[in-house]
């Protein structure tokens, strides 16, 4: 399934906050990244299962999607203590 969100943060941080929080936050199905860079971030958890974070610029803040099979509560979870998009200036 597909998930997504607009953030205010910068991708650093989201990606940052991704890392931390499947890996502290839902021990039961803890995820650990396998790939990363500036914009995307790929976790690896249980029995192989991938979770995959893209991060990019949109008009009203940064667009956060992940795409995964396994993790679908978890993703909304993480998606939803993301701060919420910019006001349109």
């Amino acid at each position: 399934m597909i998930h997504e969100a607009t953030t205010s943060l910068p991708p650093a941080d989201v990606i940052a906050r991704a890392k931390a929080f499947f890996a502290e936050r839902v021990p039961n199905q803890a995820a650990f990244p396998e790939k990363e860079g500036s914009r995307f971030l790929i976790l690896r958890g249980q029995g192989g299962e991938e979770i995959a974070l893209v991060v990019v610029p949109g008009e009203r803040g940064n667009r956060v999607r992940a795409s995964t099979l396994f993790f679908d509560q978890g993703v909304a979870r993480f998606l939803s203590t993301l701060p919420g998009e910019r006001e349109a200036a």
